[in-house]
């Protein structure tokens, strides 16, 4: 599997890699110049290796409210006519036991037995979700498809991000200065929207300015073609993980899997709404609330100036051979000028050992 747009991506230089059993783009075969232009101008990354699920039906909230883990969007506000503004809301999806089948964002894209919802969903949670959710929707008042096909996703990034935007779409209703207020999750469909449009959503998965662009295969073509162009400047995976890890955003099949439960990646502040109905996982999650603690967390880790430690690497106590941690992502970062990393690290430990070296670990 690989994004309708690979074949425009590889004629633009890009070097192919896998990626979860999907073909993505690693580079442009400059990745310096990626990550500069990213992060003082602006960079564009093809982000169609997720996947991208529909929810409709006569209602597909209330189906979803049992399985999602935070707040249902809310119907969007209608700016003008053919122009919708919502907030996409970011969630997880439990086993019974707590425990993470994949993290989404969702987005209601009009009223939900007319439009229904867009869930977008990292690629090693698709499979997981969708079985999920045929096995727990009703057919009578939801179903679920895979767009994931016809509709694909770029993600602008840079200081520069919303002018770029703003000029490259050329719409009345994407100025500037109003996306750049955007809140992470807000969204706005021009153009007839999912249709023959964009609909523009603001992310954080980045620490520079982005904004996450759906649309059908050709229309994103054309604006991928516009944007380069233009002057932007392709990015690859690679950038955009460094980013990621610098942002200290974990990714589902990553930094998180099917043995994670949300506190414990530290996702619980964004994902769990606590004031909702039930939802599987929930008695898990309130009683860790309420009555007791995860036995490890996920930190973000400054490194040093080694060589990048790969998925896994063990950390230990420092007094000790005992293993109370590993690794889960590394890269070596520009923005902080030595390696950094995202690790599990059991409760209590404020240094563990890395190949001999002492590593503090952030408190709370």
């Amino acid at each position: 599997m690989h994004s309708t747009l690979f074949d425009v991506l590889l004629a633009s230089g890009g070097v192919a890699a896998e990626y979860h059993g999907r073909s993505v783009v690693r580079h442009f075969s400059d990745p310096a110049a990626e990550y500069r232009a990213a992060t003082e101008t602006t960079a564009v990354f093809d982000r169609s290796h997720r996947g991208r699920l529909m929810v409709t039906g006569q209602a597909p909230g209330r189906m979803l409210e049992g399985l999602l883990t935070g707040h249902i969007p809310d119907l969007p506000d209608s700016v003008v006519t053919g122009v919708l503004d919502g907030i996409g809301t970011y969630h997880g999806v439990l086993t019974s036991k707590g425990k993470m089948i994949t993290d989404l964002w969702a987005l209601l894209l009009g009223p939900e037995d007319e439009a229904g919802f867009l869930l977008d969903v990292p690629a090693t949670g698709v499979a997981g979700l969708t079985e999920n959710l045929q096995k727990f929707l009703p057919p009578r008042f939801a179903t679920t498809k895979d767009a994931s096909s016809t509709l694909g996703m770029l993600s602008v990034v840079g200081p520069s991000a919303d002018e770029v935007l703003s000029r490259t779409i050329s719409s009345d209703h994407l100025k500037p200065e109003n996306l750049a207020v955007l809140p992470e999750g807000a969204w706005r469909a021009v153009g007839a929207g999912l249709n023959e449009g964009f609909l523009i959503m603001r992310t954080e998965d980045v620490w520079p300015n982005a904004y996450s662009v759906f649309g059908r295969s050709r229309v994103l073509r054309e604006l991928w073609q516009a944007l380069v162009d233009n002057g932007v400047v392709p990015a690859g995976q690679g950038v955009w993980s460094t980013l990621r890890v610098e942002a200290e955003r974990p990714l589902f099949g990553v930094d998180m899997n099917e043995n994670t439960i949300p506190i414990e990646a530290g996702i619980h502040t964004r994902s769990i709404d606590y004031e909702k109905g039930c939802f599987t996982g929930q008695e898990v999650i309130i009683r860790i609330r309420d009555r007791g603690h995860v036995n490890r967390n996920l930190k973000s880790l400054r490194l040093g100036n080694i060589p990048t430690p790969s998925s896994g690497t063990e950390l230990y106590d420092e007094n000790s051979e005992k293993v109370v941690g590993f690794i889960t992502s590394a890269v070596q970062s520009p923005k902080f000028d030595e390696v950094i990393g995202l690790a599990y690290v059991r409760r209590g430990y404020e240094v563990v050992m890395l190949n001999g070296q002492g590593v503090t670990v952030p408190q709370e």
